[in-house]
């Protein structure tokens, strides 16, 4: 542990030394006064991303997410939030929490998840620290970085004396990585948060990239794909009476999807699973597939289970259209039938939140951290942000701890990305509470 500590600490002093030499301090001594204290507060938000990472939380931990979520009340409590935490078990989850604040200026969501990807046996289980620039540990980016930089922007914003100027709403989702069901009631506090809002900032990480944020999010949802074929002895396959079985038909369907749509800006659709032959299963909730055939038997069944993502609703009701149409139009002696699931709606860029990423990214040239781009939208996933951003008039994404390897054992934060982000989330927050 003490040589956890100490790289803290020389993070800390290393990140203190780049504000006072490197960034530019603005004339409004409001915002100088909260960049210094998010800096002085380096170890302890070091600390907390420790506390929080160490605590597995994958989806399905209950336990775990809960323990999470306590963590972060203790937070919002000490601030003198009010909290809630939202039970899941009508939607087969841990649950979410809810944090509000203020009665005046402006009404702003903010938006966390408690879960990560990595199961309750998973061997990646505490954070790391790598140097003074970096750290491993399960959803230090994705997004329990981001989580810490919320807190800390907040406590910011009250040290200067500024936090009961906003309406402030905070929910931190407990199943982000895997959606409960039914769908309306797992995304429910999020969409009356949404309702109540103005402006939503959601604090994933995005691309890794601080030197952007999001805009638009492609939406993500699911596809399975049920073919049949005539059963018979391989020797006959193509004949008119027999036709071409199931597994050829398939191809020729999915084929004529990427055929007709590969190409169109910002869509993608990916066959994750495939199964086939004469008797052929797929779990859809566990991606488990079993299949029996033979090399001399034409198949009489396949199941295809894959994602598609677009940029708006027209773009995604235009690919399902076009599959669904390509879908009916089987060969003869096979059979045909495509189901789309619900899934993450798209974020689709719009005028409102450009305006908040010009906002935001003149704060982070103000401070002498550069300007600040939209993400391409095929370098992000999807995310909660989603759900609320055809309610709000402004939302942004992916203002969280930058890193790399999400998902992934190799999952590492930017350290150096933890103070500034949170400089720019807080001061943001602080001249939209002047806007109005």
């Amino acid at each position: 542990m003490n040589h956890i500590i100490t790289a803290i600490m020389l993070a800390s002093t290393l990140l203190m030394t780049a504000f006072t030499t490197e960034a530019k301090s603005p004339a409004d001594p409001v915002e100088t006064a909260i960049a210094k204290q998010i800096v002085a507060e380096n170890t302890r938000a070091m600390a907390l991303l420790q506390e929080t990472v160490d605590i597995n939380s994958g989806t399905m931990n209950f336990a775990g997410v809960r323990k999470v979520g306590a963590v972060f009340e203790r937070e919002f409590n000490a601030l003198g939030f009010a909290t809630e935490w939202v039970d899941g078990k009508s939607f087969n989850r841990a649950g979410h929490l809810v944090a509000s604040h203020g009665n005046k200026g402006p009404k702003i969501l903010l938006i966390g998840h408690l879960d990560t990807v990595f199961a309750e046996d998973s061997p990646f289980q505490k954070m790391q620290v790598i140097d003074a620039g970096a750290a491993r540990g399960p959803g230090i980016t994705d997004m329990k970085g981001g989580d810490v930089i919320i807190i800390q922007a907040l406590r910011a914003l009250r040290a200067a004396g500024q936090l009961d100027n906003l309406q402030i709403r905070v929910v931190m989702t407990g199943d982000e990585e895997n959606s409960g069901e039914p769908l309306a009631l797992s995304k429910q506090a999020l969409l009356d948060a949404g309702d109540w809002a103005d402006i939503a900032l959601g604090f994933e990480d995005g691309d890794g990239d601080p030197k952007t944020a999001a805009i638009s999010r492609r939406g993500a949802s699911g596809w399975q794909l049920t073919v049949t074929g005539k059963p018979a002895h391989s020797s006959q396959i193509f004949q008119p009476e027999v036709g071409d079985g199931a597994i050829f038909e398939a191809a020729r369907i999915l084929d004529g999807f990427r055929t007709a749509l590969s190409a169109v800006p910002n869509l993608s659709f990916n066959p994750g699973v495939i199964a086939g032959g004469t008797d052929a299963s797929l779990d859809a909730d566990t991606s488990r597939a079993t299949a029996f055939g033979k090399d001399n038997v034409i198949a009489r069944t396949l199941h295809v289970s894959g994602d598609l993502r677009a940029i708006s609703s027209e773009q995604l009701d235009m690919a399902r259209n076009t599959m669904r149409d390509m879908v009916a139009a089987h060969l003869p002696h096979t059979g045909a039938e495509i189901v789309f699931s619900e899934g993450y709606p798209p974020m689709a860029p719009s005028e409102g939140n450009k305006r908040l990423l010009s906002i935001y990214s003149q704060v982070s040239e103000d401070f002498g951290f550069g300007p600040v781009i939209a993400i391409n939208p095929r370098k992000a996933g999807a995310a909660d942000i989603s759900f609320v951003a055809d309610k709000v008039d402004m939302a942004l994404d992916g203002i969280g701890m930058m890193g790399s390897g999400g998902h992934t054992v190799d999952e590492v934060g930017d350290l150096a990305t933890l103070d500034v982000m949170t400089i720019r989330a807080a001061v943001t927050l602080y001249r939209l509470s002047r806007t109005e």
